[in-house]
């Protein structure tokens, strides 16, 4: 069945400043020692220099496993059918070394360790958990992934392909020390960067973006252009995204809560109107997810279907329309469906 909600719904996320302080709150929880994590297993350390030590010493990278090992789903997940199978332990035992950078929620933790893991959390730039970042022996990483379907032995094909972007960036960063001319250095800085994922390039590697641009002052490369055009785009995203935030915070919200649907309704069609350059996705978001709560609530199966009918011929290329009759069908299923019941003594979590 096709969830509606997944189409555009990413103005609903938390601010980051948010998600960080409910990140902390999760650390807020500890654990009991520093030396051995037990969510993934034997073999997992939780000290991240002493993993250093050790990855150094035996010539291994590192696996950064970022979890809750006693509240998320898809991380217990990773960890059953993953993380605590021989497949697994025996294709990473010569090539990585396990650290467990847990964010539990029941179990005591020692404050050193909360501590060391929040601060990795934000210098690696974490959103999410479960988060596996890979790195090299200094604590430098060079790929990212999560959970992933299939088993141990698919999962380390993946940890093994991924693993080979740090050779690659490796042999263009040696490469660069070797070159003759500063034209040529940054031309091979760049290469090694461009094998990398943007967001760790940006979390963690401004000292080489910075050689790059003393090294590169004419821009030969285009490099230093393309990173500008790039955070031009982040922060027009950023800014809408805060504004998407905050209207909704203020009008949307109390409106909703109000159950004034229709006027909540209307208030984002004149939001898209007065903002053209709000990105597709999200306008249809808006929508579909607004413009559902009155019908779905009034169980108006009519009044539902004319107004995904409505979003579809507006937006002919999004997503939504390319899916609609499986919306529809979501929608018919859940009118058809009794409403779920809360222990009056509960709360959802959010």
């Amino acid at each position: 069945m096709l969830d509606i909600r997944r189409f555009g719904t990413k103005f609903f996320r938390r601010p980051k400043s948010t998600m960080k302080r409910n990140t902390l709150i999760a650390a807020a929880f500890t654990f009991a020692t520093i030396a051995t994590a037990f969510a993934g297993g034997e073999g997992w350390i939780t000290d991240m220099e002493a993993a250093k030590t050790q990855a150094a010493k035996e010539k291994k990278d590192l696996l950064l496993d970022f979890t809750g090992s006693d509240w998320c789903g898809w991380c217990i997940k990773l960890n059953e059918e993953v993380f605590s199978k021989e497949p697994f332990t025996a294709g990473t035992k010569d090539k990585f070394v396990l650290v467990e950078i847990d964010f539990p929620q029941k179990k005591e933790q020692d404050a050193k360790l909360k501590e060391q893991n929040k601060a990795l959390a934000e210098k690696m730039n974490v959103q999410g958990y479960p988060t596996i970042i890979l790195c090299d022996a200094t604590g430098k990483p060079y790929a990212k992934t999560g959970y992933q379907p299939g088993g141990a032995e698919k999962y380390v094909k993946t940890l093994d392909e991924l693993q080979a972007v740090r050779v690659k960036r490796d042999q263009a960063f040696a490469d660069a020390a070797k070159a003759k001319d500063d034209t040529e250095k940054a031309k091979y800085l760049v290469a090694g960067l461009k094998t990398m994922d943007d967001g760790i390039v940006e979390s963690s590697y401004a000292d080489v973006v910075e050689k790059i641009g003393q090294l590169d002052k004419d821009d030969k490369s285009g490099f230093v252009k393309a990173k500008k055009e790039a955070m031009a785009k982040k922060e027009a995203a950023e800014k809408q995204q805060t504004a998407l935030q905050e209207f909704f915070g203020k009008k949307i919200g109390p409106l909703m809560k109000a159950k004034d649907y229709d006027k909540a309704l209307a208030e984002v069609k004149t939001y898209i109107k007065d903002n053209p350059d709000t990105p597709e996705e999200f306008k249809v978001g808006m929508l579909a997810n607004i413009g559902l709560a009155g019908p779905m609530e009034k169980k108006d199966g009519d009044a539902a279907m004319a107004l995904v009918d409505e979003i579809a011929k507006t937006y002919p290329d999004s997503e939504f329309a390319k899916n609609v009759d499986k919306v529809k069908e979501s929608i018919k299923s859940r009118l058809a469906s009794k409403p779920a019941t809360v222990a009056p003594d509960k709360e959802e979590e959010n």
